[in-house]
C-alpha cells in the first residue's frame, strides 16, 4: 500500500517471467521452510542455550531432533525454558504427538525441503538479536535463486560448515546436533545483497559462537543433548513410539539411549539412510501405509455412493439432489473407489 507503484512493477516483472497474462492469476509460491530458534544466555534457574549461529542447515535426522524436543530458550513471554510448542501442546490435539510427527517427517522427506533453523533472542552469551535474525531471513532467501538456497550446493561452495563434535577433559561434546551453520562465504556473498558490510553485522564471534565463552558454547550443546533425550524417553514411556514409522522409532531411541535397538547411532551411514526418499518409497512399511490409506478411502467412498445413492431415490429429493450436484458427486466418489480399489490413495 505505501509503494504501489514498485508493487505493481514486481507483478507485472513476474508475469513477464512466467508468460502469464494480465487476467490469469499469479500464484507466488513460498518454498521455504525455516523455522526459528529461540535462544537464551544462562541465567539463574535457567541454563544456556546460546551455541547457534545466525542461520543452519540441518540434515533431516538432526531436524527431526529439533522438531521432536520442540526446545525453547527464555523469552519475555514465557516463564522458563525447556520443552514448549506444537508438538508438545497435548491439550489441543487429541492425537498422540507420534501421528503428527510420522507426517511432518513424510512431508520433509518426500518433497525434498531443506530444514533451516534461524536465531532469535541471542546469539552466544553475549550478542542479543532479539528476532532480527528470523525477520532477516525472508529477505535473504527471496534474494537468492532456487539453485542458490540449496543446501547441497551451498555446503560444496563453502557457503556452510558442518558442526563437529569435540571433547572436553575426555566427554564428547556432541556438537554435531547443531547440523551445518552459515561461513563468512555465505556472509559476504548472500547477505552482502542486504547490508553494505555485511561483516560488520555478523562478527566472527556470532559466526562461530564458540568463541565467545567455549565453557557457556559445551554446556549450551549438554542443555540440547540433555532435552533430547528427556523428550524422546517420554515417547518410550507412554508406548506411543510404537506407532513410529521405522526412521523416526530409530531416531526417539537414539535420543533416549544414544543408539538405536539395532545398535545404530546418530552417524552411522545405515541409520542416515533411512531418511533419504528413494528407500522411503522402496520401503515395506511405506507400502503397508499406502495400503491402509486406499483401504480407508476405498471404505469412506463405498459409504458416501451409497448415502448419495439411497438420497436420490428417496421420493421428494429431485429437486436438492440437481441443486447440490448429488449425480455428479457419485461420479466423483466412484472414481475414488476405482483408484482405492486398485491400491492407489484416491488423495496425495
Amino acid at each position: 500500500m505505501s509503494r504501489p507503484r514498485e508493487t505493481a512493477t514486481a507483478e507485472l516483472a513476474s508475469r513477464i517471467r512466467r508468460g502469464l497474462p494480465m487476467d490469469a492469476p499469479l500464484r507466488l509460491p513460498v518454498d521455504v521452510v525455516a523455522a526459528g530458534r529461540r535462544n537464551n544466555a544462562k541465567e539463574d534457574g535457567v541454563p544456556p542455550l546460546c551455541c547457534y549461529a545466525p542461520l543452519h542447515y540441518m540434515e533431516l535426522p538432526e531436524l527431526f531432533m529439533e522438531f521432536i524436543s520442540s526446545m525453547t530458550g527464555k523469552s519475555p513471554s514465557t516463564t522458563g525454558a525447556g520443552s514448549e510448542g506444537a508438538m508438545t501442546k497435548g491439550p489441543f490435539n487429541a492425537l498422540p504427538s507420534v501421528i503428527d510427527l510420522n507426517a511432518a517427517f513424510l512431508d520433509f522427506a518426500l518433497t525434498g525441503y531443506d530444514g533451516w533453523l534461524s536465531s532469535a533472542g541471542v546469539i552466544g552469551p553475549n550478542v542479543r538479536v532479539d528476532h532480527d535474525i528470523s525477520l532477516l531471513v525472508p529477505e535473504l532467501f527471496c534474494r537468492m535463486s532456487e539453485e542458490e538456497r540449496d543446501a547441497t550446493n551451498l555446503i560444496a561452495e563453502g557457503a556452510l560448515e558442518r558442526v563437529e563434535d569435540f571433547e572436553v577433559d575426555g566427554e564428547t561434546i556432541e556438537a554435531s546436533r547443531l547440523g551445518y551453520r552459515m561461513t563468512a562465504k555465505f556472509q559476504s556473498k548472500y547477505f552482502g545483497r542486504i547490508f553494505m558490510h555485511p561483516h560488520v553485522v555478523f562478527s566472527e564471534n556470532m559466526l562461530k559462537p564458540e568463541l565467545q565463552d567455549s565453557e557457556t558454547y559445551a554446556e549450551s550443546v549438554r542443555t540440547i543433548v540433555a532435552t533430547h533425550q528427556h523428550v524422546a524417553q517420554s515417547y518410550l514411556d507412554d508406548g506411543t513410539i510404537a506407532l513410529a514409522v521405522p526412521p523416526i522409532r530409530a531416531l526417539l531411541e537414539i535420543m533416549a539411549a544414544g543408539h538405536s535397538t539395532e545398535g545404530l547411532t546418530l552417524h552411522d551411514a545405515r541409520f542416515r539412510a533411512m531418511f533419504e526418499r528413494g528407500q522411503v518409497l522402496a520401503s515395506d512399511w511405506y507400502s503397508e501405509r499406502l495400503a491402509s490409506q486406499a483401504a480407508a478411502d476405498a471404505a469412506h467412498a463405498e459409504r458416501a455412493v451409497a448415502a448419495m445413492t439411497r438420497f436420490l431415490a428417496e421420493e421428494g429429493n429431485a429437486d436438492a439432489a440437481e441443486r447440490l450436484g448429488i449425480p455428479g458427486r457419485i461420479a466423483s466418489m466412484r472414481a475414488c473407489l476405482e483408484a482405492s480399489s486398485s491400491g492407489r490413495p484416491s488423495r496425495g
